[in-house]
């Protein structure tokens, strides 16, 4: 079996840079596990191999790393994610920007606790 046909796991847990446990990958946030299942699921469908994904992260991981920001590991795996969509043509640059603004907004009206709810005029500018 080559690397990139690899389950998801051994790809997991080949990476000392994930966080983890006995049991596995942990998530310090609910988003950070949302951005791990994407990854794999995209890679199962065949959007990108897993050599792939180690060369946009590395590249990310330094970029970041360059620009003196103190990111989180899974920001990076965000970042990764948000780059090989773009770079394959599933979703245009401007399209995540704009979510990302809603996101924010939605963020900022909701009380601490509640679910947040993106509603239509958050995407207004």
């Amino acid at each position: 079996m080559s690397a990139d046909s690899a389950m998801p796991r051994s790809f997991a847990a080949n990476d000392p840079q994930i966080p983890r446990d006995e049991h596995g990958p942990v998530f310090r946030a609910p988003w950070e596990a949302e951005a791990f299942a994407l990854a794999v699921s995209l890679k199962e469908r065949g959007l990108f191999t897993w050599s792939e994904w180690a060369a946009t992260l590395g590249d990310e991981i330094k970029k970041a790393q360059a620009a003196g920001e103190g990111e989180t590991y899974y920001q990076h795996w965000l970042a990764t994610l948000e780059r090989i969509l773009t770079e394959k043509g599933v979703v245009e640059r401007g399209v995540l920007a704009r979510t990302r603004d809603a996101w924010q907004r939605a963020c900022a009206r909701t009380p601490h606790g509640t679910p947040i709810e993106l509603r239509p005029e958050d995407f207004r500018n």
